[in-house]
């Protein structure tokens, strides 16, 4: 059986193109997760890729994060397996790059699609992208977030975002700090591979060396396994189970 393409890889002027291509919303399954962190490994492999943008194929939507129907009713084993993807390999994916990353975000960005964009280097945002943590809305919590968000812009705004789960929108991004740029909706992919384009002009050597430097400063891997048995617990609770069955159907979450 032939595993369903998610994730797309082009190439063009040392810049490689990953885009996420899982109609309707790009939930986050296992294969495309998979995917993914081949792609990524595909490009640090390639000594002629200078810069990676990661993008959506899909209109409006960068990512609606996990898809629920891979942790609903799963023993723990498997929704670690799924969690190990994004949490860890992920992360040392993106560590081990070696080249710059820039994230496009020209729509919604949601709980596990915020895990995607944070990865990267950068984040381009279109004006009409949205962001959001909503895992505390089915009983889950956004544990991964837990290492990074306060770092990124303090302590009580991380928690305010975290445990109200509301949505808001690219502005208020810029102004915590979560994403590097602004642009119009309808540039935010130019925009990005003009930024690619600027990066691939520099040194690899430098940029491959002080990348690596920059990352390790900022490193906070030794504490992501904690996310993973964090997120494990929860989602394995009642409340949870019952959050994410509520979401799936479409109805309010029995009490």
């Amino acid at each position: 059986m032939t595993t369903q393409e998610e994730v797309r890889y082009d190439v063009s002027d040392r810049i490689a193109e990953i885009s996420l291509a899982r109609p309707p919303v790009n939930a986050l399954s296992l294969a495309l997760l998979e995917q993914l962190i081949a792609a990524l490994q595909r490009a640090a492999a390639d000594e002629t890729i200078r810069a990676v943008v990661l993008t959506s194929a899909l209109t409006h939507r960068f990512s609606a994060g996990l898809d629920l129907r891979g942790l609903l009713g799963k023993p723990t084993a498997e929704v670690r397996r799924l969690l190990d993807k994004l949490y860890v390999e992920l992360v040392d994916a993106q560590f081990n790059l070696g080249k710059p990353s820039i994230a496009t975000v020209g729509g919604a960005a949601r709980g596990g699609g915020m895990t995607l964009a944070i990865s990267c280097d950068v984040i381009l945002a279109g004006e009409s992208a949205t962001f959001g943590y909503p895992e505390i809305e089915l009983a889950l919590v956004p544990a991964i977030h837990f290492v990074h968000l306060p770092r990124i812009v303090g302590r009580h705004r991380a928690f305010e975002l975290l445990f109200s789960g509301r949505t808001f929108g690219a502005d208020e991004a810029f102004s915590l700090g979560l994403v590097s740029r602004i642009v119009p909706d309808e540039k935010v992919h130019d925009e990005a591979r003009a930024m690619a384009r600027v990066f691939a002009t520099k040194s690899p050597s430098a940029m491959r060396l002080g990348r690596t430097q920059f990352l390790r400063a900022n490193d906070d891997r030794r504490r992501i396994a904690e996310a993973v048995e964090n997120f494990c617990t929860v989602a394995a609770t009642a409340d949870a189970q019952e959050g994410m069955r509520a979401f799936i159907e479409k109805r309010s979450p029995h009490e």
